[in-house]
């Protein structure tokens, strides 16, 4: 979720103090981070949750008018090659210039730091450039088959959606998800229904500004517990209701610290409508070298 704009308020926030202390981690664990969680055994067990083939698209689709951060945009040019060959072939190709933090996404460990330092100790003067990151890119996110699981938070608050800025801790996700009657283990994809997303279209900017989601010691529990990723159909996961002279303090707790990577604006609504609390998550991240981030289309199978 982290713009342009944001940088000089990310490095005040950083300088003022009250960073966290980066958890030590091997080198070699750097480019996999909270993925390295993930197993054949876990992706067998997730599979055994198929028992009706449906699946559920998770991602919406991006386009000029997707609401986003503010410096943000999205284009694309479709080019038409006429007429080849003696059996005139017609057809056309396209060109898309878009930031990959638009929409549906997958954050990459390269995304945040905390002080100039990444997942693993890496420094950000070693993996930056403007052609694209050295090390930590998007394209270094292995495959995604594991056990996904919904937590419903309008179900527990009683709401259709959250309230603007709105947070919760470990304590409201223990009590949704024992209310669900599910757990989250290890290797888990763990995504928060919040409703937010009908705000999308009444308010586009409040959707990106104002969003409710976890807080840092939310954050921090379910990075305690060992999961792959944590996300969420808001646009940035957490809430926007930071602690005084703080900046997106989630970000930096599960991408620097512990390389848990961030899913952002997924559709959920349908899970939740089915209370389809787990499920096997398959995500594929494209593979574009050096990205920071990525637009996603995940699915959930159950």
């Amino acid at each position: 979720m982290f713009v342009k704009s944001a940088k000089c308020i990310l490095g005040a926030a950083l300088l003022a103090g009250g960073a966290p202390v980066l958890a030590e981690h091997h080198e070699e664990e750097a480019a996999v981070g909270g993925t390295a969680a993930l197993s054949a055994d876990k992706t067998l067990q997730a599979a055994r949750l198929v028992t009706e083939g449906k699946v559920y698209a998770l991602g919406i689709i991006t386009g000029r008018n997707t609401p986003a951060y503010p410096g943000r945009d999205y284009d694309i040019e479709v080019i038409d090659l006429g007429s080849n060959g003696s059996n005139q072939v017609t057809g056309h190709d396209d060109r898309v210039d878009t930031y990959l933090g638009i929409g549906s996404q997958i954050d990459g460990l390269g995304h945040v730091g905390t002080a100039g330092v990444h997942f693993g100790g890496v420094k950000a003067e070693d993996i930056f450039s403007p052609d694209g990151l050295r090390d930590l890119g998007t394209e270094d996110i292995p495959p995604i088959a594991t056990r996904g699981v919904l937590i419903d938070m309008t179900r527990y608050f009683g709401v259709e959606r959250m309230a603007e800025l709105q947070g919760f801790g470990s304590a409201e996700i223990r009590a949704a998800a024992e209310q669900q009657g599910v757990t989250i283990g290890a290797g888990d994809v763990v995504l928060f229904h919040t409703g937010w997303m009908q705000v999308m279209d009444e308010d586009p900017e409040g959707f990106i500004l104002r969003q409710p989601g976890i807080n840092a010691e939310g954050a921090r529990y379910l990075a305690q517990l060992g999961v792959v990723a944590v996300g969420s159909d808001t646009a940035g996961l957490e809430t926007s209701d930071y602690p005084e002279g703080m900046f997106i303090p989630v970000h930096q707790i599960l991408l620097a610290e512990y390389g848990i990577h961030i899913l952002e604006t997924l559709d959920t609504s349908e899970l939740a409508a089915d209370e389809a609390w787990e499920f096997l998550f398959v995500l594929g991240a494209p593979r574009l070298e050096g990205s920071v981030q990525a637009i996603i289309n995940p699915v959930a199978i159950r």
